[in-house]
């Protein structure tokens, strides 16, 4: 039997210290997600958000700076890369653009002439909109202002948007006046957003500000299609939406696992393979 190493002795101090180090660079990989869902945001909001001081989130906000993610200013930090990014109307996220481009498509054939969808920010939700022209008598819901303009000139289109906080990294406008303008509306579908999905943690996201705005936009839809690539399966993020259940349908790529497909199947949600 092997005994624990004894208190103060140089193996706990460096089992402690390289605990510390991961911790460390979990937190950090947390802010740097956070920011690039926010933007920016204030060192007193991510240490209440993360649980530790802001001696702590300073520090943290120096080494991101650092590997030149950030740029610190007094009192918080803001997304380096966030003012070019939107003045080229590009969304933060463009990782596995293959895969997303395929699930736009086969979501998009799940709408027909005449409906009413509500499409959520994000880069996979903008791949949905770009296979929707052609169609006629639509009713389109958004709270991405990319979707808006892609959308809003199109012959047969009927383009509404929430109000609420722009969020410069998703281009989209969220926070409870957002979430106001979708309660009492009705919508046939629902293309949502995830940033991570898992069956015990459910649909998880990396900031607060979103949580009501999909909430109200779920209460609003008469279908939910989640649409999510496999990268985004068996993972979580900073804070939940809730369980799978509130899903109706899920769209992925080819790439999701038997036994993830069996279990989201076996927990009521139809998968769709693109």
């Amino acid at each position: 039997m092997t005994k624990a190493a004894p208190a103060g002795s140089a193996q706990s101090i460096a089992s402690g210290g390289s605990r510390a180090r991961a911790l460390g660079e979990t937190r950090r990989a947390g802010i740097l997600a956070w920011l690039q869902e926010e933007g920016s945001a204030r060192v007193r909001t991510l240490a209440e958000a993360f649980d530790v001081s802001e001696v702590t989130v300073r520090q943290d906000l120096e080494k991101l700076e650092a590997d030149g993610f950030i740029v610190r200013e007094h009192g918080g930090a803001f997304l380096k890369s966030v003012t070019q990014q939107v003045r080229a109307m590009a969304l933060q996220h463009a990782e596995n653009m293959d895969a997303k481009r395929a699930i736009g498509r086969a979501a998009a054939a799940l709408v027909g002439d005449g409906e009413t969808i509500i499409l959520d920010s994000g880069s996979t939700t903008t791949e949905v909109a770009a296979q929707l022209p052609g169609r006629r008598d639509m009713t389109v819901i958004t709270n991405a202002l990319n979707i808006a303009l892609m959308l809003g000139a199109e012959p047969g289109f009927d383009v509404h948007m929430s109000g609420g906080h722009f969020k410069a990294p998703t281009l989209s406008l969220s926070g409870d006046r957002s979430a106001d303008y979708f309660r009492g509306l009705f919508a046939q579908t629902l293309f949502l957003a995830t940033a991570a999905v898992d069956l015990r943690a459910g649909l998880t996201y990396p900031a607060l500000s979103d949580i009501p705005v999909k909430r109200a936009m779920i209460e609003a839809a008469e279908r939910v299609v989640l649409v999510a690539d496999t990268s985004k399966i068996g993972r979580r993020s900073f804070t939940a939406l809730g369980g799978i259940e509130l899903v109706d349908v899920l769209v992925t790529d080819a790439g999701i696992a038997a036994a993830d497909r069996i279990a989201i199947e076996q927990a009521g949600v139809e998968v769709m393979v693109a």
